[in-house]
């Protein structure tokens, strides 16, 4: 298969999904494999939350249209312009994914392939539906790829390289097992955001997006605030107003009572408006319904101390606050070549 017979296929499967949101599923008469697959898919998307709580309507077709976004002709050249494809040897790369979001793999399956080497899929129990379902459409329109993906449910064998999300007690094991073979293991992540008081309501209420999309469950999204000595949180809670059906969300409501019942039998001092507490805490992971914060005394401390902590970093959101800043808002938007971990998926793919 040529490169551009595979970007082809992903193009085609770009305009599939952009016929489905939440707002309305409209199929297109230029769209391949409508006839197949259109109604099998909102189907699956309205029974994704039935396999995985998490996964409701609303996240499930935010997850689609982002990739409906991202799978354009022009950015698939943007992305791989960059590359020299010309003296890939085909490998199998066997692909352990995470499912706490949904297809929060897709850009590893994509990777594998466009590079020109054969998938091993291990999918999560928490995501066992939406990339199959897709894999099959990719099969529909481009029947070569059928002999390049696998899935399995079983022990990984026969493959030359590996792709491992986990936590970070999982990594390690990935790290041991996985000791003898060329890798790329993904620990636990978190993003975080700084504020100076300066920030407009359209800001704050754009870095609600970053706090709730997916529940909270991204390493994308934001589970720390860094606010200057004497900030004053008044404008950030009147703009999380705005994410305040969330709370009609059982799952996300059990959290919530369970981990403000929690912070409360510590005696640690809340801010609490209902759906949402928020603590200071020096740590960047906190649980779902909660923020951590954390006061600092100058940027240029804060930027040094952020740089030491890279590696437990995914994303900083700030009005362009410190270098390599995400916009308010974006943090679950990243283009394909924004490599989750910094790591370039393709370059590894390349030399393996």
């Amino acid at each position: 298969m040529t490169l551009e017979t595979k970007k082809n296929a992903f193009i085609e499967l770009g305009k599939f999904l952009n016929q489905f949101s939440e707002a309305e599923n409209r199929p297109q008469n230029d769209v391949l494999g409508n006839a197949v697959f259109f109604d099998s898919f909102v189907d699956l998307i309205h029974l994704s939350q039935s396999h995985n709580g998490w996964y409701t309507p609303e996240q499930v077709y935010y997850a689609v249209q982002s990739w409906a976004n991202a799978l354009t002709e022009e950015n698939l050249n943007n992305w791989l312009n960059a590359y020299d494809f010309s003296n890939v040897k085909p490998k199998k790369i066997a692909l352990i994914l995470a499912g706490n979001i949904p297809l929060v793999g897709f850009h590893d399956f994509l990777s594998v392939l466009i590079a020109g080497h054969d998938v091993l899929v291990k999918t999560s129990s928490n995501d066992q539906h939406l990339l199959p379902f897709l894999a099959k459409y990719l099969i529909h329109i481009e029947p070569e790829f059928a002999n390049k993906i696998t899935f399995t449910e079983g022990k990984l064998e026969n493959f030359d390289a590996v792709i491992a999300t986990g936590s970070n007690n999982t990594a390690r094991y990935f790290e041991y097992y996985f000791k003898n073979k060329p890798s790329i293991i993904r620990k636990s992540r978190n993003s975080v955001a700084i504020l100076n008081g300066e920030e407009t309501k359209e800001q704050l209420i754009a870095l609600g997006e970053d706090i709730f999309r997916y529940f909270g469950l991204g390493c994308r999204n934001v589970s720390k605030l860094f606010v200057p000595k004497g900030y004053n949180f008044d404008a950030f809670f009147e703009a999380m107003f705005e994410y305040q059906d969330i709370i009609k969300y059982e799952k996300y409501a059990n959290n919530y009572d369970y981990n403000k019942a929690v912070f409360l039998m510590s005696n640690f001092k809340l801010l609490d408006n209902g759906f949402l507490t928020i603590k200071e805490d020096n740590s960047h992971a906190s649980p779902i319904s909660s923020v951590f914060y954390e006061y600092y005394e100058n940027l240029a401390d804060l930027e040094k101390r952020l740089d030491s902590e890279a590696d437990n970093i995914q994303c900083i959101v700030s009005n362009n606050l410190v270098k390599n800043s995400v916009a308010f808002g974006q943090t679950q938007q990243p283009k394909l070549w924004d490599y989750a971990d910094n790591i370039d998926t393709i370059s590894f793919l390349l030399i393996t």
